[in-house]
């Protein structure tokens, strides 16, 4: 009977190593991963603006903060996770461990993050444009798109899964996503084109986190339907996709930058018509 006694004496990270590598726990690792990643993908976006001319600056500059801004957000969301864990975690008879239900997921520090940084990922297509006044109905287009998108996806993970709200509001919120899919597809790729033709390749793969890449929030918004272990599994994918489509995005819009810097430098970039 001594199990509970040493278990109360253990502080909240060391209880959760208990979970191993069960859903729980390798939940908890991408928490940690995560801060990592996203304070490592800011430091080096930052760094990146030395690459750059003047004109295109900002872009590594929101990068890096979109960065940054995750990395707080997933120290916060790493602590919840660890305490709501550890609080979860008990020993049968045997001494085997036992992981109950979890009482709090980090889900609205989720949404303050993403209701910060994708509204700043998706206007960082106007900003390499740089189409000036004529670019501000994209620019507002695709932020208020975001953000409707994100609210309404709010709404429903604050709602009982498979409630009528729940499923509404993810429709609306997936319906929203794809009217931003169809602005950068249509608006944005015929904006660019006048740009030269060895930024389009960028262009093409920072559509292609959006249209691609993002995919796995409406399919890790489902996963709560699995029952028992289904909201780690949301968190993990939720987790993996944040790290990839975050660092991996501003990466790829600092080598836009730096293709346009060049041109801009060189004296062959073309003025928008």
């Amino acid at each position: 009977m001594q199990v509970p006694i040493v278990l109360a004496e253990m502080s909240n990270s060391y209880k959760a190593l208990a979970a191993g590598l069960s859903v729980q726990g390798v939940t908890m690792y991408l928490f940690w991963l995560g801060i990592v990643g996203m304070g490592a993908g800011a430091a080096y976006l930052f760094m990146m603006q030395g690459s750059l001319s003047k004109t295109y600056k900002k872009v590594a500059i929101v990068a890096g903060i979109i960065c940054a801004v995750a990395c707080f957000h997933y120290y916060r969301m790493a602590n919840i996770y660890v305490e709501s864990l550890a609080n979860a975690i008990s020993f049968d008879a045997d001494g085997k461990v036992v992981i109950g239900t979890l009482e709090a997921f980090p889900t609205a520090y989720r949404y303050i993050d993403w209701l910060i940084t994708v509204p700043l990922m998706v206007l960082e297509f106007p900003l390499l444009l740089n189409l000036g006044k004529k670019g501000k109905p994209l620019f507002w287009g695709l932020g208020l798109v975001s953000l409707g998108m994100l609210i309404f996806a709010w709404v429903a993970e604050t709602n009982p899964a498979s409630s009528p709200t729940w499923w509404i509001c993810w429709l609306i919120s997936c319906g929203l996503w794809l009217v931003m899919v169809g602005m950068l597809f249509t608006s944005v790729t015929k904006a660019a084109s006048f740009l030269p033709q060895d930024f389009h390749p960028y262009l093409g793969a920072m559509k292609a986190f959006i249209a691609i890449g993002w995919i796995i929030y409406p399919i890790g918004f489902l996963l709560p339907l699995m029952g028992s272990g289904g909201e780690s599994a949301r968190e993990i994918a939720y987790n993996v996709a944040d790290v990839i489509n975050k660092v991996g995005f501003g990466v790829v819009c600092v080598g836009a930058a730096i293709c346009l810097s060049k041109h801009e430098e060189a004296g062959t970039l073309p003025a928008s018509s």
